[in-house]
């Protein structure tokens, strides 16, 4: 040996050659291991080390029946498991790959770069738990700093309050360690601090640009704070690097259907489901997206595949019961019984199963027994779904103080002029889907969804710094000037403007809770049309309990809550009728069902839109429908879910007593309306 005490000319500097022209010269690497297996036939260094420039170069084939013959010699060695791993993937054969990669880190748990490539495919899969799991199972066997190797420690076991403590005394000392930050990062996301962990990761990346989980993390934190057209451009710079990675796939397919791409979405998830047949979570996105564009009996036949992969599933269950269309057999009903009787079964499994016999009752007329696993759906989404009346009644208190003719008259002629967006507030199940399929019927309106833009202008001027709790909303809307208000607008549009795909100059925004926002968006869009989708307070009231929502309802999971809610809205609403006189148009849904040709006309007179037959078949649409009611609009109004609520009137009476004269008086409002 030299001086320098490396072994000159031995085998092992010749692997070390080897390995160093691996990330640049695959080629040569693989014919330097070939070199190396002449000498010494069947060296295992030798032999992993050309599998893995073979892969490298495209030859999957050969690398993985290399891979798998050295794995049959040496089943102990963790990092051939995990470039046997990696090699599945690359040939498409995802569990394969989740199962090799499970074995490499069951061999080496400190083993970081398995680790991560298990929660890729994991989260590819669809199993997020597991892959979050597996994620901070990385972070740990990657780190070796020991105050951070206790953070991730804490993370693993889901002692958030811990882990967030070791992170921020660490950061005070060293706050440009990326990894801590995206620890940190991880915490805020797990406590649903979406704007803290943006940041935290963005501040990752300004550090360390090629840092890919955190850019992956960063991408998941926009599209699930409905910053979708953020996030996508992070989902194909990580593709561009990795075009096979089923996590990065799986997000994209994810980012897309926020982006209203359905079919390029269902289009991913065919082919991550090729390479994942097995993943009941991914056959049920897969689905969604189907749904979503119509495609009801693909979708069915999806929801099936992961309920015959993981019959436990309550979510796939309870999406073929959301069709609304849908019939279960007497198997399906055996089949939904045996799993709520099981003991094993998760708390938001049963809620799920909870709200889907329900409805397979409520179908079959056992409404007593149908209306009991409602209630308990809902009482167990309660639990984990906070909600305060008080602090619902004290928000409209404040708007009805704060937004009055006075105020919005010292402000006139603020915000933007434009007349594009039509806006449809009002309580879920109100008949807004319908009012949307009949408008964006139109052939100069585009229907999109159910938009977050508002809400999300609305959190931000809440979160101002500096802002009181519950009170900083008032506090920053009082506060802004004529050129934050027509920004804020301008705001408003071009964060709408991706999900757009025509060129109709007008589009719906028929995001419900923008029932608390109109004295906002009445500032920012005063020439916007905002139109109150308003049904009878039982139907409405009853057909949000027996819905359960993905998010966003929480007032909607007991009986007494929906009927202050109902109350408080018609409270506001009223307050605008009488400051703003006309700017809402209210459209009754029975008014609508009763004559829905001279509703349809005046819905689009409101509008300042000229009356076209196609509105009176909007059922004929094929446009993308996203929320429950997507298979009802797609076929003729019917009356027959009018009184669809009195078969369950006997069990009623908290919503009866919480609505007491909004009920009695609807569809006018009563004198003794007030916020209590």
């Amino acid at each position: 040996m030299s001086g320098d005490s490396q072994p000159t000319g031995s085998l092992e500097v010749a692997l070390q050659h080897a390995a160093r022209l691996l990330s640049s010269q695959p080629a040569l690497a693989a014919e330097q291991a070939a070199e190396i297996l002449k000498v010494v036939p069947g060296h295992p260094g030798a032999l992993l080390l050309r599998a893995v420039a073979q892969r490298a170069v495209g030859e999957v084939a050969a690398a993985l029946a290399a891979i798998e013959e050295l794995c049959r010699r040496q089943p102990g060695w963790a990092e051939a498991q995990f470039e046997l791993g990696v090699t599945l993937g690359a040939a498409g054969q995802g569990e394969a790959a989740i199962a090799a990669l499970r074995r490499a880190v069951a061999l080496k748990p400190d083993l970081p770069d398995a680790w991560r490539a298990l929660a890729d495919h994991l989260a590819g899969a669809g199993d997020t738990r597991g892959a979050d799991e597996a994620y901070a199972r990385h972070i740990k066997a990657a780190t070796h700093d020991p105050r951070l190797i206790a953070a991730a420690a804490a993370l693993v076991e889901n002692r958030i309050p811990e882990a967030e403590a070791r992170l921020r005394a660490h950061l005070r000392i060293h706050p440009t360690d990326v990894a801590a930050l995206r620890m940190l990062a991880e915490v805020a996301a797990r406590l649903r601090r979406w704007r803290d962990a943006q940041a935290l990761l963005e501040r990752c990346l300004e550090l360390a640009p090629g840092f890919d989980a955190a850019r992956h993390n960063y991408a998941l934190v926009l599209n699930r704070q409905g910053k979708a057209a953020a996030a996508l451009p992070h989902v194909e710079q990580l593709l561009a690097k990795e075009p096979r990675n089923p996590g990065y796939r799986n997000l994209q397919a994810a980012v897309l259907v926020n982006l209203g791409e359905y079919a390029e979405s269902a289009r991913i998830y065919a082919g991550v489901l090729a390479e994942f047949p097995q993943q009941a979570k991914v056959w049920m996105s897969y689905g969604h997206s189907l749904k979503t564009t119509g495609q009801s009996a693909e979708a069915i036949a999806a929801y099936r595949g992961a309920i015959a992969r993981e019959p436990t599933l309550g979510e796939a269950w309870w999406s073929l019961a959301n069709l609304k269309t849908f019939s279960f057999t007497a198997a399906d009903l055996a089949a939904l019984r045996a799993a709520l009787a099981r003991a094993d079964l998760s708390e938001e499994d049963r809620l799920h199963f909870e709200f889907t016999l329900g409805k397979a009752l409520e179908d079959k007329g056992a409404y007593e027994e149908s209306f009991r696993h409602y209630a308990a759906g809902n009482a167990l989404r309660r639990k984990s779904l906070p909600y305060s009346a008080v602090d619902n009644a004290a928000f409209v208190r404040r708007s009805r103080a704060l937004f009055t003719r006075e105020f919005f008259a010292a402000r006139a002629g603020s915000g933007v002029p434009a007349r594009d967006p039509i806006f449809i507030v009002g309580l879920p199940r109100a008949g807004s889907t319908l009012l949307e399929q009949i408008l964006a019927s139109h052939s100069r309106v585009e229907g999109t969804m159910e938009l977050p833009n508002v809400p999300q202008i609305a959190r931000d001027l809440a979160e101002r710094e500096g802002a009181a709790p519950g009170v900083g909303f008032f506090e920053a809307v009082a506060a802004l000037s004529g050129a934050e208000l027509r920004a804020l607008g301008e705001r408003y549009l071009d964060g709408t403007r991706p999900l757009r795909k025509s060129s109709a100059p007008f589009f719906i925004d028929k995001m419900p809770n923008n029932c608390l926002y109109v004295g906002l968006i009445h500032l920012i869009l005063p020439n916007a049309t905002i139109i109150d989708a308003r049904r009878h307070p039982l139907g409405c009231g009853f057909s949000c309990f027996k819905q359960h929502f993905a998010r966003g309802q929480s007032f909607a999971y007991a009986l007494e809550d929906l009927g202050t809610y109902y109350r408080d809205y018609v409270a506001l609403l009223h307050h605008f009728d009488a400051v703003l006189p006309g700017r809402v148009r209210r459209v009754l849904y029975e008014d609508m069902v009763a004559d829905t040709g001279q509703e349809v006309r005046r819905l689009l007179a409101h509008c300042g839109l000229e009356f076209e037959a196609a509105c009176l078949r909007f059922y004929d649409n094929e446009r993308a429908v996203r929320t429950a009611s997507s298979e009802q609009v797609r076929q003729p109004i019917f009356t027959t879910g009018l009184e669809q609520w009195r078969h369950y009137e006997p069990w009623l009476e908290p919503l009866k007593a919480a609505l007491g004269s909004v009920l009695t008086a609807y569809p006018d409002v009563p004198a003794d309306v007030t916020i209590e």
